[in-house]
């Protein structure tokens, strides 16, 4: 049960609310001061020494960074809240992508820093398009240098939505002492971690309040035309009114209300606290949104996947609809399992729970058929609920290529790569046959050494990476005529083979294809299927070492014997020819060349042209990013083999929001001394001199 500002009792339920912002603006740090003004903790831990609940992995206190979603629930004033802090970097974004819809309502954490706006703008447009009610806490107000009103308009063209100032600083020989709360009318005087003490406000300070209170009234009076009415007749509104105005604009997402305050040093907290309270929504208006119906058997979606050393698998999931209890059997889309506990999190420490209730974000034990963004519900129902529509995991922007260093970890490898998966979907393993390679995709260079510390620390498999081999082809320049003989006699019956080929280049993106003009019964028909089979055997490897395309095959003539001759016989005699005709047909090397699409603010995009040129890429052109202004899309061709490293660029160059995504293009030829140093390298020798 919570009370409304006009006194009004409404029932909300426990709530989830999201801790986002750019990386570094202080979000972990918030969280600390949030669980510890609530009274979970006794003392407000520091990200800097590693006392905090949230960054308490061993991988986010090495890097002093969110590497994961961070999650801890606490009661406050009665009600009870789930916090969870989203890493800041875009790196470990699909983590937020899989929260976000189904939170009541975000915290977005940032500050007067014109770099960030990029990285800013990114996360308020997800907020905005997945319709989640969003508050501003300007971070750091202690340290700022910048008047507000300057520090609104420089934040306002990172949001569709308008920026509504709550609150205004109160300043003294230069430094934030304080605030005036424009709704309340009241003055805050900030304590050291401490609620701040509320005071008149100062008589210097009443034309700056009236003045900015009556900005905020007018954006307010925007969607309320009595209270446009009240204001143009020159009439103050009842306080109760512009509450229920603030209160219905957030849960609407007409506008963004704008608090201020210092996570550091726990200023501004408790009004956040409050209006989060009051003015957020709950539980209902995510089902709402996700066109989830009210009324129906119990109902949850798991929003993160856990893999603990001791408890088993953990689905981190919101209660949307019932109650669920421990030992109860639930039904997904992949099949049925018993709840084998039930537990609110702090941190890595979760405390056990008997029974929950809609609105909950708790963890469930050993869901073994549910994985990260499965809904899930009670088995008894008639029928197995719609599953929600699942997050599709970003297309990978880095690879590298492992090698374990004991043997017989290749296997535990396998097995812990499958669990690092299931917590982070943005995490692929694969194994490459035609390279030889085990592969690990993932969002970039920080994404995947952090999961090989995981894969360390908590699997015990130690792995060495490289970089990835590139996927060179080679074809041939002119045609060729060739025999192929395959004669062997070892006691009984011999082998008996003999081929004409015909071996000529085809258009690119033809690939191999074979054909037969024998006249006369020269090769008898059965065969040629074994014929066009040991063919393809020699387009494995040619003669540069690598796999041979766009080849056309023509069997012309041949010979047999009634007894010596078989499949295998004349398999063998047509690999022997292709080897032949491939190495005498000028054969040349062909590397791949992808279609890159490159998102980057404009500010940035002539870094990011030198960028893709100075990796032999060529530029096909730019347009702007459609409905992104001051973002553009630049299409490119660059060659795989220059694709190594490319996102640490161009996030270096764009201030970590730049990304990209890729799909093969065609081959091209290359030749001179980088193509022989290839071939040389693949194949061990040493490169010509030239």
């Amino acid at each position: 049960m919570s009370e409304t500002p006009t006194g009004e009792k409404r029932v909300i339920g426990p709530r989830l609310v999201a801790l986002v912002g750019p990386f570094q603006s202080g979000k972990t740090t918030l969280l600390e001061c949030l669980l510890t003004r609530a009274g979970a903790l006794s003392r407000q831990g520091s990200v800097r020494d590693g006392s905090s609940v949230g960054d308490s992995s061993a991988e986010a206190r090495a890097h002093a960074a969110s590497v994961e979603a961070n999650v801890a629930s606490v009661d406050y004033l009665g009600d009870r809240y789930t916090f969870i802090d989203l890493p800041g970097s875009v790196e470990f974004a699909h983590e937020a992508r899989n929260v976000l819809p189904l939170c009541d309502a975000a915290i977005v954490v940032c500050e007067a820093d014109e770099r960030k706006l990029p990285a800013l703008r990114m996360i308020l447009r997800e907020l905005e398009d997945l319709g989640v009610p969003r508050i501003l806490f300007i971070n750091k107000i202690d340290q700022a240098t910048m008047r507000i009103r300057e520090t609104l308009a420089m934040l306002q063209p990172a949001s569709r939505t308008p920026l509504l100032l709550r609150q205004i600083p109160i300043w003294q020989s230069g430094i934030v002492t304080g605030f005036i709360d424009l709704a309340l009318e009241r003055a805050f005087v900030y304590r050291e971690h401490a609620p701040s003490e509320v005071v008149d406000v100062p008589a210097g300070e009443m034309p700056r309040e009236k003045e900015a209170r009556y900005t905020m009234l007018e954006k307010l009076a925007d969607y309320d035309d009595d209270l446009m009415e009240e204001l143009i007749a020159d009439i103050e509104p009842p306080r109760d009114q512009i509450f229920d105005d603030l209160t219905r604009d957030l849960r609407e997402g007409l506008v963004a209300p704008v608090l201020i305050g210092s996570a550091e040093a726990g200023h501004g907290v408790t009004r956040l606290l409050k209006a989060l309270r009051h003015e957020s929504p709950g539980i209902a208006k995510v089902r709402a949104r996700l066109g989830v119906a009210d009324q129906g058997p119990a109902l949850a979606h798991a929003i993160k996947t856990i893999h603990t050393a001791h408890g088993g698998k953990l689905s981190f999931a919101r209660v949307l609809r019932g109650a669920f209890s421990d030992g109860a059997l639930v039904r997904s889309a992949h099949g049925e399992d018993r709840i084998s506990g039930l537990s609110r999190l702090m941190g890595l420490a979760g405390s056990k729970q008997g029974k929950v209730e809609e609105g909950d974000s708790v963890a469930f034990g050993r869901l073994d058929h549910v994985a990260t963004g499965d809904t899930f519900g009670d088995a008894k129902a008639a029928a197995p609920e719609p599953a929600l529509s699942a997050v599709a995991p970003p297309q990978p922007t880095h690879c590298i290529a492992l090698t374990v260093k004991d043997r017989k970890d290749e296997v535990r490898l396998a097995a812990a790569m499958s669990k690092l998966s299931d917590e982070d979907p943005s995490l692929s393993f694969v194994q490459d046959q035609e390279a030889g390679e085990l592969r690990l995709y993932g969002q970039g260079e920080m994404h995947l050494r952090v999961a090989l510390e995981r894969l360390a620390a908590r699997f015990g498999v130690s792995v060495e990476a490289q970089k990835p081999g590139v996927g060179y082809r080679e074809t041939i320049r002119h045609s060729v005529s060739v025999r192929g003989r395959h004669k062997k006699q070892s006691g009984g019956h011999g082998q008996f083979g003999d081929v004409a080929l015909d071996v000529a280049p085809v258009p690119r993106g033809e690939g191999f294809t074979f054909s037969e003009m024998v006249h006369g019964g020269a090769v008898p028909r059965n065969y040629f299927g074994a014929i066009e089979e040991g063919c393809k055997d020699a387009t494995e490897k040619g003669p540069l070492g690598f796999p041979v395309v766009d080849v056309a095959v023509t069997l012309t003539d041949g010979s047999y014997h009634t007894v010596d001759s078989s499949d295998m016989a004349f398999r063998t005699a047509a690999r022997i020819g292709m080897s032949e005709a491939l190495a005498k047909a000028n054969p040349v090397l062909l590397e791949p060349i992808l279609n890159v699409e490159i998102t980057t603010p404009s500010d940035a995009l002539s870094r990011i042209t030198a960028i893709v040129s100075g990796r032999r890429g060529q530029i096909l052109g730019y347009d702007g990013r459609p409905d992104w202004e001051g973002w553009d899309v630049l299409n490119a061709l660059i060659p795989e083999a220059e694709m190594d490293g490319l996102i640490v660029e161009l996030r270096s160059a764009t201030a970590g929001v730049a990304f990209f995504t890729q799909k093969f293009d065609h081959l091209a030829e290359m030749v001179g001394k980088s193509a022989d140093a290839i071939v040389a390298h693949h194949n061990g020798v040493k490169a010509p001199a030239h």
